[in-house]
């Protein structure tokens, strides 16, 4: 099967998930700069969220630069991958109106439930690249050569799983590894771009 309707429908899931997070950003009551900066932790877990659903439409668009056919695997996997893309509204919404004792933030449990969330996330990626891969001609295919040796996806679900158990406790910490790994991320990762210049 060709590719494209998944990239388009991959695409528009992903349009209404973006869509959906702005609308959770309420503006302030009060015309003023301290109300609006009062907000700061919303805009804070908007603009991450935004950054990692950025990050996965970046890559999965590489991803299918590389391979040429697809088969109901692959769809499964990649719907699989959306579930936990769709979830990112709620999450984030949740952690910005959940507090812990005292009112602080961020609570406990909305910052664990939302590294879950991007554990899963990262963790759905395994079967989409695999099952890629089967489909475009195994091992030696050029999307498996281009993503041979990635430190990356290894050491995000260990950051990802310390960051949920700090969560019960100092749950700031827990962020700032979400941001941790939201940058490694950030800085372009040339495999793919390096193999298809390689291979003009």
């Amino acid at each position: 099967m060709e590719k494209g309707r998944l990239e388009a429908f991959t695409d528009g899931v992903i349009a209404v998930i973006i869509t959906i997070m702005v609308l959770e950003l309420k503006p302030p009551h009060e015309a003023t700069w301290q109300a609006l900066l009062g907000n700061w932790p919303v805009f804070l877990s908007y603009a991450l969220s935004f950054v990692y659903v950025g990050i996965y439409w970046n890559n999965h668009h590489h991803l299918m630069h590389l391979v040429e056919r697809i088969n109901g695997k692959v769809m499964w996997a990649n719907l699989h991958l959306l579930f936990w893309l769709s979830l990112f509204p709620f999450t984030t919404a949740w952690l910005n109106e959940a507090h812990g004792e005292h009112g602080q933030f961020p609570a406990a449990l909305p910052t664990a439930i939302y590294g879950v969330v991007l554990l899963m996330t990262a963790l759905s990626w395994i079967p989409l690249s695999r099952f890629l891969i089967q489909c475009n001609g195994g091992p030696g295919c050029p999307l498996a050569l281009a993503l041979q040796s990635g430190w990356k996806e290894m050491v995000s679900p260990i950051l990802y799983l310390i960051a949920i158990v700090l969560a019960n406790f100092v749950p700031i910490v827990s962020c700032v590894l979400y941001a941790v790994v939201a940058a490694i991320w950030f800085i372009p990762d040339r495999r793919i771009e390096n193999h298809v210049m390689a291979n003009k």
